[in-house]
């Protein structure tokens, strides 16, 4: 197959582009590097990547090869990065999205999935939350630029759906980690183990009841290329995490055990408009694409933290 990956140098982006490589596919990577980095695909073949530094907000696709399925992954995804990068983050997945879905209505792209986010649920007031739940979210707040950058993805990707018939799918992604994670990127799971590896106070923002689920990256590639790969689901939305909850608490206390460190963990005021809970419903993933994560929180945070300390 022909693949499209925007985003493709950033660290979902990255390990999709290695999973279909090594398979053999032939991948076009479209990113700007604003927050990726060409490292990411070191050791790829050069023979199946071609790989173009360009920002999908402004850049012509009509010059690439007709595409089987195209990702849209293209946005900074980290609050320091999108918060760094509002514009740049808003452009992305507002003109980015429109360029791939043109793209796609003039038949140079067969299928396309978006990359939203659990995001687009704000602070929720459903939990767990189902694909059906309309979200709870600041438009102009602090985090908007993402959130609402998002939001309009989805609403543009399924107007297209919806008025030409364009073959698109949603994957709504929820915390994710592992190797090819920015070291400074602000995410719970890198500020905690760079804080525990350097025995630096663990910080934690709010009393540290708040929950994520955290979704091991090997475990979310396999949802997306579930969700690229299988038929008939067009106009699909689709949350993809691991639904095992965890407090942030938990995470930074496992994460000090796992790498035997002498942090103190500190509690600080909580970001505006954060989250207090997070968990996904999975039943869609389970039924249509038959996707369940694998992956113990345990055995990630190994493999993440073995990253960290040889980078």
């Amino acid at each position: 197959m022909n693949i499209l990956i925007t985003g493709g140098a950033g660290f979902i982006g990255s390990h999709l582009t290695r999973h279909y490589t090594d398979l053999g596919h032939f991948v076009t990577v479209v990113d700007n590097l604003i927050t990726g980095s060409t490292d990411n695909l070191s050791g790829l073949s050069s023979s199946l990547l071609t790989f173009i530094e360009k920002d999908v907000a402004t850049y012509d696709l009509s010059d690439l090869p007709e595409m089987d399925i195209a990702y849209n992954l293209a946005s900074p995804a980290s609050p320091i990065q999108y918060k760094k990068h509002p514009i740049e983050t808003m452009r992305a997945n507002a003109e980015g999205s429109y360029h791939l879905l043109e793209s796609a209505r003039n038949g140079n792209i067969k299928r396309i999935v978006l990359a939203s986010t659990s995001e687009v649920y704000g602070d929720p007031l459903e939990h767990p939350q189902k694909e059906t739940y309309w979200g709870n979210v600041n438009s102009i707040g602090v985090r908007s630029c993402y959130d609402e950058a998002k939001r309009y993805a989805e609403a543009i990707t399924m107007t297209y759906h919806m008025k030409h018939q364009t073959p698109v799918r949603i994957a709504r992604i929820f915390n994710t980690y592992g190797p090819h994670m920015e070291h400074n990127d602000g995410r719970v799971v890198s500020n905690f183990i760079n804080q525990a590896l350097k025995n630096d106070p663990i910080t934690i923002y709010s009393d540290g009841t708040q929950t994520r689920s955290f979704c091991y990256v090997s475990d979310l590639v396999r949802g997306l290329v579930a969700l690229g790969e299988t038929p008939q689901i067009d106009g699909e939305v689709i949350n993809l995490g691991n639904p095992n909850e965890k407090t942030v608490k938990e995470l930074a206390e496992q994460i000090k055990t796992m790498t035997g460190s002498s942090s103190e963990i500190t509690l600080n005021p909580i970001g505006e408009d954060d989250p207090k809970k997070r968990k996904p419903d999975i039943t869609k993933a389970t039924k249509l694409l038959q996707w369940t994560p694998q992956v113990s929180l345990e055995d990630g945070l190994k493999q993440t933290i073995e990253y960290f300390k040889n980078t």
